[in-house]
């Protein structure tokens, strides 16, 4: 095997050659961006390789499947970067996908708001490149993309020369890969809070500190679909963050909004976006856990038009799939009791080990537990900045519905 180089140097002559087990390569010839631990030998010398080495990958015949990203750590210990098996990944490479992904988006989204790079779905696995304007805020959730962390600003600079680039170095992913968590690196110029656009309305998001890169552009369109719906109607809005469900639907004539998170910090943001907007006077904000907040409301005879319950994932494992399950069923329940007759319900999952159909069986039991019964209007997930890898179904996380309740 060869020594180790530098991945900006690592060519198919330099850098390692790593041979799937015979008859385990199927699937990656197939278009799977993935190779697992067992589908290699994993020997001494294999576990030596520094987390994130560039490899040439081959089948049992040496017959090459492409350059991957390797890690000897995690269960996905190698991930394609490219079929050529002579790919150099490097600055240039990078500037090349993202000049590719950045024109898509482009085509779909005026003005440049958008999620830019969808790691595997990109071509880029283990990358995530959100851009806010002039500003980009990257998540380096493995370790080759951590080791690729120079050349990704350089591409970066290269492709579209932004003003700040957030480098975002923490996350449940990166412990998987075994990198530690550390204080994002900010290059350039960062406004706090900084600016973000979306289906009409100019919010504010803390892109250093705020969760994951400051906003979540997936529920752009289900938040959309939402404010349709909501001229002349009260609106509950739990797990807000930043108000982006309530806050739109406030702009689209819903007279009433309430934004419920435990977060202090983000409701303050949220609160300055709905001051600059005009629509504070019909919009509140409450610093509570989700769960207590749903049930006093309920014991208050609250009702609203619309409520929307945006939580975090419940399943972070398949281990957590039984309580994650109940925890969704719960949810639904709750939330149901709240809404009018003839209204709406928004309930998502961002689980990606909580498939549609089983997320679906656990709104049905909450609503049938809550007394209330209706029909689906919409079933949807993430907007198209965030792509679907034909070969990898774990990439379609969100789930969305509507449902209209008698």
């Amino acid at each position: 095997m060869n020594d180790i180089v530098p991945p900006e140097e690592a060519t198919a002559d330099t850098r390692p050659t790593i041979p799937m087990l015979a008859g385990r390569h199927k699937r990656v010839y197939a278009g799977h961006p993935w190779v697992f631990s067992n589908e290699i030998e994993m020997t001494a010398e294999l576990k030596a390789l520094p987390p994130g080495t560039v490899v040439t990958l081959t089948d049992a015949y040496e017959r090459p499947l492409g350059t991957a990203m390797f890690n000897p750590r995690p269960l996905i210990c190698a991930r394609v970067l490219d079929r050529d098996p002579d790919a150099v990944i490097d600055a240039d490479w990078l500037a090349a996908r993202f000049a590719v992904a950045m024109n898509l988006r482009d085509r779909m989204f005026d003005p440049p708001f958008y999620r830019m790079v969808h790691a595997e779905a990109d071509g880029l696995p283990g990358l995530i490149v959100d851009r806010y304007g002039d500003i980009c805020v990257v998540q380096l959730n493995t370790a080759g993309m951590n080791a690729l962390a120079e050349d990704i600003v350089a591409a970066l600079q290269q492709t579209l020369s932004p003003t700040g680039i957030v480098l975002q170095r923490d996350g449940a992913a990166r412990r998987m890969e075994g990198l530690d968590n550390t204080a994002a690196d900010i290059i350039g110029d960062l406004p706090s809070p900084a600016r973000v656009l979306e289906n009409g309305v100019e919010f504010l998001a803390d892109l250093s500190a705020g969760q994951k890169t400051g906003w979540f552009f997936d529920h752009r369109e289900n938040r959309a679909r939402a404010a349709s719906l909501a001229k002349g109607q009260r609106v509950l809005d739990v797990y807000s963050y930043l108000g982006g469900f309530g806050l739109t639907a406030a702009a689209h004539g819903a007279t009433d909004v309430l934004c419920i998170d435990r977060s202090e910090p983000a409701l303050e943001i949220a609160e300055q976006t709905a001051s600059a907007a005009g629509t504070a006077d019909k919009c509140r904000f409450e610093k509570s856990e989700a769960f207590g907040a749903l049930e006093r409301l309920g014991k208050d005879g609250e009702r609203f038009g619309i409520v929307i319950a945006d939580p975090p994932a419940f399943v972070k494992s398949r281990k957590d799939l039984k309580p994650g399950a109940r925890g969704y069923r719960k949810l639904a329940r709750l939330s149901a009791a709240l809404v009018e007759p003839g209204g709406i319900l928004c309930i998502a999952s961002c689980s990606h080990h909580m498939d549609a159909a089983s997320f679906a069986e656990q709104v049905q039991r909450g609503m049938r537990d809550a007394g209330r019964s209706g029909r689906i209007l919409h079933a949807g997930g993430a907007g198209p900045d965030h792509p679907v890898h034909p070969n990898l179904p774990e990439s379609a996380y969100l789930k969305c519905l509507f449902l209209q309740l008698d």
